[in-house]
C-alpha cells in the first residue's frame, strides 16, 4: 500500500512545481532548453498533436521515424535520469537538420501528450489543423543556440 500512495503523491506534486524549480533537476546535456514561453507553446502544440494523432512518443519509437527520415520537432525532456537513456536522439537530430529543444520536466511532457505516464521525448509531426502553432513552435525552437 506504501508503493501505491508514493507515486500518487509524486504525480500530484509534479503539475505543482514551478518552472523554477523543475530547472533544479535538469541534466547536464539539456541544451538548448526551451523558455518558460516556448515550453508552455510546446505543450499546447503537443496537445493538438496528441488530438490528430500526429506525434511519436519515447525513445524506440521516436529513433525509429528520425531514421526513416521522418520532419517535425523533437521534444525531449531536461530531467530525465540516466542520459544514457536517450543522449543519442539530439545528435541524431543534428545528423538530420531536424529543430530539437528540451523542457524541464518528463512529467509534464507525458501529461501533455495525453498519457499518464512521464515520458522522455516526443516528436510532433507536421499537420494542417495546428500549422500556425506548429510554425511558431518550429520557428521559436530553430532560433535556440545548439550546443557546441
Amino acid at each position: 500500500m506504501a508503493r501505491e500512495k508514493q507515486p500518487e503523491a509524486e504525480s500530484e506534486g509534479a503539475p505543482e512545481r514551478s518552472y523554477r524549480e523543475q530547472l533544479d533537476h535538469l541534466n547536464p546535456i539539456a541544451q538548448p532548453l526551451a523558455s518558460r514561453k516556448l515550453t508552455r507553446k510546446l505543450y499546447k502544440c503537443i496537445r493538438k498533436a496528441a488530438k490528430h494523432k500526429q506525434i511519436r512518443r519515447g525513445v524506440k519509437e521516436v529513433q525509429k521515424f528520425i531514421n526513416k527520415g521522418e520532419k517535425g520537432i523533437t521534444v525531449l525532456a531536461g530531467d530525465t535520469l540516466p542520459i544514457d537513456v536517450y543522449c543519442h536522439i539530439p545528435i541524431m537530430c543534428e545528423d538530420r537538420s531536424l529543430p530539437y529543444a528540451y523542457v524541464p520536466s518528463k512529467s509534464d511532457l507525458g501529461a501533455a501528450a495525453g498519457s499518464k505516464r512521464p515520458t522522455c521525448v516526443i516528436m510532433i509531426k507536421p499537420h494542417e489543423e495546428y500549422q500556425e502553432t506548429y510554425n511558431e513552435c518550429l520557428e521559436e525552437v530553430e532560433a535556440l543556440p545548439l550546443p557546441l
